[in-house]
């Protein structure tokens, strides 16, 4: 590629002065190449001589057929079949942080079942005082709680580890979604159950397990479980999508998704970590010399741009374009992004759209000035523990290239002069 990156960081007060400028002109040469009134404007329109829907033409309303692309998508060669498979948000086609439960993705291990409310139960078991057994509206009557947390599979970005595989943002970095749960501490439930007869905590774990027939199980360390996990039934104010665990899930904040154990049964407390087919021989690390490292639950911090991307090209030519993507981290709230339109050369610093919240998704945007030249776009997110997100060439000098989960690498989007744009390593 000859000539690239000429550009200079553009300042804010330079962006409006030349988006007014640019906006100024594209109306004069739009008034000029059409040489007649815009008939759009002019013309009474169809849908401005009849009458429209009535209120209950969709009594759960539906998201409109002129957006119909925002879609989770699999990729059919990844899993022999969708029943133990997974697809992914359309994170590139959406803005702001939360994501509609109808596009969140999904991962299962024997398929989304139908539990009913009614026929709902939870167990608590274990070394506790007195092993109890929950309905779903046994749960109701706890003091609940709200908090936004994002959900990552432990695999989002996984298949890129020996170089670029999957040419979009929906693909690399889609099995995530960041929701508004409502649930029940915990804490509360083990304390209510009592764990006097488990002595002393800080050694102790839980297991908790699912019941579909994948009976999915992880174990968590007592200090997480008494923390900031929660017991949910609500997301975004709504039930949750059977797809997400309906009736009840589990949300293991900051953690790895396979931890969020949905459609939860049973809870038992133990002396130790169960050593479930998830925790030992899938969700570990495995690391150039075939060794795999386990209890890696955290997800590091991360970030991505979704527009420009290979499903969000540049669509308008030159002038005014926004730059935006997402960042969040396991550890803590993200307090800054940098973006590098030169494959990491020289870097901006991008406005978040508001302050970052401890392990919930942050939107960014760098509101810049596109000349039509060739970018290589990047995204780089720092965490309020000092945490900077890593190059590929730095994860690979620790663990290798034969690792799927945890790769929170840099990601690069070639951008061509035409807008287009391709998944490219730029390690």
């Amino acid at each position: 590629m000859s000539e690239l990156f000429k550009g200079k960081p553009t300042s804010r007060r330079a962006f409006l002065r030349g988006s007014v400028a640019a906006a100024a002109g594209a109306v004069t040469a739009g008034a000029a190449q059409a040489g007649t009134p815009d008939p759009l404007i002019t013309d009474v329109q169809p849908w401005a001589t009849g009458l429209g829907d009535g209120v209950d033409a969709s009594p759960y309303g539906l998201p409109i057929e002129y957006e119909s692309d925002v879609v989770r998508r699999n990729v059919e060669w990844l899993t022999a079949d969708t029943i133990s498979s997974i697809n992914f948000t359309p994170i590139h086609a959406l803005d702001g942080t939360i994501t509609p439960q109808g596009c969140a993705f999904e991962r299962h291990h024997s398929g989304a079942i139908d539990l009913k409310k009614e026929d709902y139960r939870l167990m608590i078991n274990g070394l506790v005082d007195k092993p109890l057994v929950f309905t779903y509206a046994d749960l109701e009557r706890f003091p609940r709680e709200n908090h936004v947390y994002f959900c990552e599979c432990a695999a989002n970005t996984g298949m890129e580890w020996a170089g670029a595989q999957l040419n979009g943002a929906q693909f690399t970095h889609g099995m995530i979604h960041n929701m508004e749960y409502t649930g029940v501490p915990l804490r509360t439930l083990l304390e209510e159950a009592g764990l006097d007869v488990a002595g002393e905590l800080q050694d102790k774990w839980v297991y908790v397990e699912g019941a579909d027939a994948s009976s999915n199980g992880r174990s968590i360390p007592m200090g997480k479980a008494l923390g900031d996990c929660l017991v949910a039934f609500k997301a975004n104010g709504e039930a949750l999508r059977k797809e997400h665990g309906y009736p009840v899930r589990l949300v293991v904040p900051g953690w790895e998704g396979n931890m969020w154990v949905k459609w939860i049964r049973r809870i038992e407390v133990t002396d130790g970590p169960v050593e479930s087919r998830e925790e030992t021989s899938k969700y570990t690390d495995t690391l150039a010399d075939g060794t795999s490292r386990k209890w890696t639950w955290v997800m590091d911090a991360k970030s991505v741009v979704t527009s420009p991307s290979p499903q969000s090209p540049i669509t308008h030519g030159k002038g005014p374009l926004v730059i935006t993507g997402l960042a969040w981290s396991g550890h803590g709230a993200i307090t800054r992004v940098d973006v590098s339109k030169d494959g990491g050369k020289t870097w901006e610093t991008a406005r978040l759209a508001k302050e970052g919240e401890a392990k919930a998704l942050t939107r960014f945007y760098l509101d810049t000035t596109w000349d039509g030249e060739e970018m290589l776009l990047q995204s780089r997110a720092m965490d309020d523990t000092g945490y900077i997100q890593p190059t590929k060439a730095q994860l690979r000098e620790v663990r290798g290239e034969n690792s799927i989960y945890h790769n929170n690498c840099i990601q690069t989007w070639w951008v061509r002069p035409n807008g287009e744009a391709e998944n490219v390593e730029v390690s």
